[in-house]
């Protein structure tokens, strides 16, 4: 109860609620031709687009080509997004589907390094097409760091695509078992079961690579 005697305020929901409205506002204005709202979509979540695409295809140029690809394909669909969702998780359902048509085309296509920015989501990444240092304070740090991402890539490497894509959306991007089931087109308990067998497969990995 709050103190005029109503029930408590959700304040968790309502700001979802006002974010959601944002967004819904912020497609809007992009339907009607409005350039500066579209530059406003690309530039709050081109970082974590971007971010998704690189965990999954795990090429840094093939990852920057599907999040320009992906951001094209929200100019053109986003007369279909109707307000049902949060916005990022209608866009996140096309950089991933984008990624899965890429993962089928090039199967045998060796990865690259995973870039330690989408670890550590460093704000300034990805200005004008480049990726930005990440600066480490001292050399015996940089190369614990870089220990670190190279077993990881190597786990990563050794996940099928599915499980990949769930260990980037849950763990990485932090998203809710929900919304990863709405962007993967799958039931919250497939995310569920999906996200034990890769945990597993990557803990297994790490322990064998230490």
């Amino acid at each position: 109860m709050n103190e005029n005697g109503g029930q408590p305020v959700r304040v968790n929901e309502g700001w979802k609620c006002l974010k959601h409205n944002s967004d819904y506002n912020l497609a809007k204005r992009i339907r009607t031709g409005d350039r500066a709202a579209f530059r406003q979509l690309v530039e709050e979540y081109q970082d974590r687009m971007y971010g998704v695409a690189l965990g999954i295809v795990r090429n840094n140029e093939d990852a920057m080509d599907i999040t320009q690809e992906a951001f094209l394909k929200v100019h053109q669909k986003i007369e279909r997004f109707e307000g049902g969702s949060r916005l990022y998780t209608w866009m996140y359902r096309i950089v991933v589907n984008l990624c899965i048509d890429h993962t089928r085309r090039t199967r045998k296509r060796k990865p690259v390094m995973y870039d330690e920015q989408v670890i550590h989501k460093n704000e300034d990444a990805v200005q004008g097409g480049d990726i930005a240092p990440y600066q480490l304070p001292n050399p015996d740090q940089a190369l614990g760091r870089k220990e670190l991402i190279r077993a990881v890539e190597k786990a990563m490497n050794k996940l099928s695509s599915n499980h990949r894509q769930v260990i980037v959306l849950r763990e990485i991007e932090g998203l809710s078992y929900k919304e990863i089931s709405e962007i993967l087109n799958v039931s919250v308990g497939t995310v569920m079961s999906r996200l034990h067998h890769a945990r597993q497969k990557m803990q297994s990995s790490l322990r064998r690579i230490q």
